[in-house]
């Protein structure tokens, strides 16, 4: 297991309240030994004017997922992870149901993790877009000071 600690879903449920995921209406499918996995509807809160899934909504599971995920993997009273960069490419439409991703590690440094996230239409299984997520593992004390100096400027 490449986890902090062992996690549920229910730990993972109560993170989604007032935030981006609860918006979107994503949730939680599964804690894995080494992957995380989520699912996101396509309705009108995560389709473009055409219909289909927004391009942004592909990235916000994806940076749920690789987000929780780099977090679990780290002691929270010590670290925070930030995303860094994410890129997504999309490949296939969808217009309706689910979209499933499931993100794993790509790299687990100590300053430094990169996550990938596959998605996949739930009811045929196939593949809508891929993303990756690199997340910086920062002391916990620095974002308190980087918060701190933008409120003072």
């Amino acid at each position: 297991m490449i986890w902090f600690k062992p996690y549920s879903l229910e730990t993972l449920e109560g993170m989604r309240n007032a935030n981006m995921g609860q918006h979107v209406g994503f949730e939680f499918l599964e804690v894995g030994e080494d992957f995380l996995s989520g699912r996101l509807p396509v309705d009108h809160r995560t389709t473009q004017p055409f219909g289909i899934l927004h391009g942004g909504a592909s990235c916000v599971l994806s940076e749920t997922l690789g987000s929780v995920a780099a977090w679990m993997t780290i002691d929270p009273d010590l670290f925070r992870a930030v995303g860094l960069e994410i890129n997504c490419n999309h490949i296939r439409a969808v217009t309706e149901g689910h979209v499933i991703g499931v993100c794993k590690p790509l790299h687990l440094g100590r300053r430094t993790q990169v996550w990938q996230t596959d998605m996949t239409e739930e009811a045929t299984g196939k593949r809508v877009a891929i993303s990756r997520l690199t997340v910086a593992v920062i002391d916990h004390g620095t974002l308190s000071a980087q918060k701190e100096a933008v409120h003072l400027k």
